[in-house]
């Protein structure tokens, strides 16, 4: 280990302590998607404490610190809206009682992902107190909604605001590997019409449930004929939900829906996705669509988009992934692991919409994701730091 990358490593690990902190206390402070104005000013906080050039929060609520002002715009993101905690009686302690113990930091959103908002801002604490300076402006955003809409934050950023980094690194959790690419994903919803009727006398009636069920059982055979990417393996198809309307509780319902999940490999657009479907309803007069998420925001501004996340894979030669891996062994003194996701991203939009390469690294593991009692290790938030302050110096000199 170099003498620099020894200094970066040693005061992150000497601020340990002051990182898990952090998270706890961002961790206590409830944020679903759209109700995130209160951990965006806590973190807005922290932000100056540690000596950011410039703190803002752009229209829809994200907070984006900046340091440096040079050529290169290096982003790193983390989305800091969590999902809820369903059943309550799954977890074993108060999920918005952010706190450390046995090295571990605990509560809802500690691997997903405010995890990697804490690293992320005492890597600026780090960059400045270590003078690391070069030709780059470094971009940490605390992007909001990405739980109900994966990278909609980023795409009113990009179209909006007219922020375009040079690269994003992505610090959704990969249990300090490297990762470069994910799957993409879609929703759609599908519709099947039926004909009421008393339900005393059914057979007057045309059962629209009954109609869907066929439908349902021949898409999950489409699951399993979904052919696999050598890199980011198969794609699927999944109803996550069901339901249906009739006159009454005692009618023959004539309308039912269902929403599809479907997570596409490289090579599968929405295109393909939306025939694939199409072949299988049309029979029954079923039609497909892809919803449209408009809900506004903590601000009360809404940016409407398709419910459409695609593929992105960054390829191994590409000097964002070169850098980290410079990165990494240089700090760490071990070859580190290049992978990729299993759930979706900001990525989608970064790269799959607007063609900005993106690369993976932060605290915490994926399985810890929107489970009962997550947790952090500690000492991959401070490794974190360490990674995301040496970044830029390696990516400008690739």
């Amino acid at each position: 280990m170099s003498s620099d990358y020894k200094k970066i490593f040693e005061k992150a690990r000497s601020y340990e302590a002051d990182i898990a902190n952090f998270l706890a206390d961002i961790v206590s402070i409830p944020s679903l998607s759209c109700g995130e104005k209160k951990v965006v000013e806590r973190i807005g906080n922290e932000m100056n404490d540690v000596g950011f050039d410039e703190v803002r929060v752009d229209g829809l609520g994200s907070i984006i610190g900046r340091i440096g002002s040079g050529k290169t715009v290096i982003a790193m993101d983390a989305h800091i809206d969590t999902v809820d905690v369903g059943v309550r009686d799954l977890w074993t302690f108060d999920p918005f009682d952010g706190h450390v113990k046995d090295g571990k930091v605990w509560g809802r959103g500690t691997a997903d992902q405010k995890g990697g908002m804490a690293s992320m801002v005492y890597a600026g604490k780090l960059i400045k107190e270590l003078g690391l300076k070069g030709d780059y402006t470094l971009l940490i955003t605390g992007t909001v909604m990405e739980e109900d809409c994966d990278g909609l934050c980023w795409d009113y950023l990009i179209r909006e605001e007219k922020v375009k980094p040079d690269v994003c690194v992505i610090t959704e959790p990969t249990g300090l590997r490297i990762y470069r690419g994910q799957r993409g994903r879609m929703e759609m919803k599908v519709n099947v019409k039926g004909l009421s009727a008393h339900g005393s006398a059914p057979e007057r009636g045309d059962n629209a449930v009954y109609k869907m069920a066929p439908l349902v059982l021949d898409i999950a055979k489409l699951n399993d004929r979904l052919e696999p990417d050598d890199f980011l393996g198969k794609g699927s198809v999944v109803v996550s939900n069901i339901s249906s309307v009739g006159p009454s509780l005692c009618a023959v319902p004539d309308g039912c829906s269902i929403h599809l999940d479907r997570r596409l490999t490289f090579g599968e657009t929405k295109e393909i996705a939306v025939d694939q479907i199409r072949k299988i309803v049309e029979a029954e007069g079923g039609t497909v669509a892809i919803p449209v998420y408009h809900k506004p925001g903590y601000t009360g501004k809404a940016h409407p988009m398709d419910a459409y996340f695609p593929t992105w894979v960054t390829p191994e030669d590409h000097p964002s992934v070169k850098a980290s891996v410079s990165a990494y062994e240089a700090l760490f003194d071990e070859k580190p692991i290049v992978d990729k996701w299993t759930f979706s991203t900001n990525g989608v939009t970064i790269s799959g919409v607007h063609g900005i390469s993106c690369v993976g690294f932060g605290p915490g593991f994926e399985e810890q994701a929107h489970a009962p009692d997550e947790w952090t290790p500690v000492d991959h938030l401070w490794k974190c730091s360490a990674f995301y302050a040496a970044f830029p110096g390696q990516y400008i000199d690739q």
